[in-house]
């Protein structure tokens, strides 16, 4: 059994606008989560959620670092029992990457989406 949820934080991102109401923003996402997670306990699903990711305004891509970052915050984050990351790579590939898990460690696969399912760029 699965729960998935697309695009978690766009949700709330609708109702709360501006840094003048990140704090409640953050509180009730932190309610809402600690929801997902009773419902993934209780009735033993995998719950997964998509994100968006935005520019990361601190300005330190100049040091290796990546430009764009998950919004969401720490509550987010710290949620999170795994998160992985894609971007787009050559041609119809994709790359997933490992950013956090307990249990893996940081590794990067490509993979294209077919008609007949997800299969490995190498196939």
């Amino acid at each position: 059994k699965i729960l998935i949820i697309d695009s978690i934080m766009a949700h709330f991102r609708v109702d709360f606008i501006g840094r003048g109401e990140l704090a409640e923003r953050q509180q009730r996402l932190g309610q809402f989560l600690a929801k997902l997670n009773k419902i993934a306990d209780e009735f033993n699903i995998a719950v997964v959620y998509t994100n968006q990711v935005q520019a990361d305004p601190s300005g330190m891509s100049f040091a290796g670092m990546d430009p764009k970052k998950a919004i969401g915050g720490h509550v987010l984050a710290h949620a999170s029992h795994v998160r992985l990351s894609v971007r787009k790579g050559r041609g119809d590939a994709r790359v997933i990457k490992v950013v956090d898990a307990p249990n893996l460690k940081e590794a990067e696969a490509e993979f294209i989406i077919t008609d007949g399912g997800v299969v490995s760029s190498d196939a």
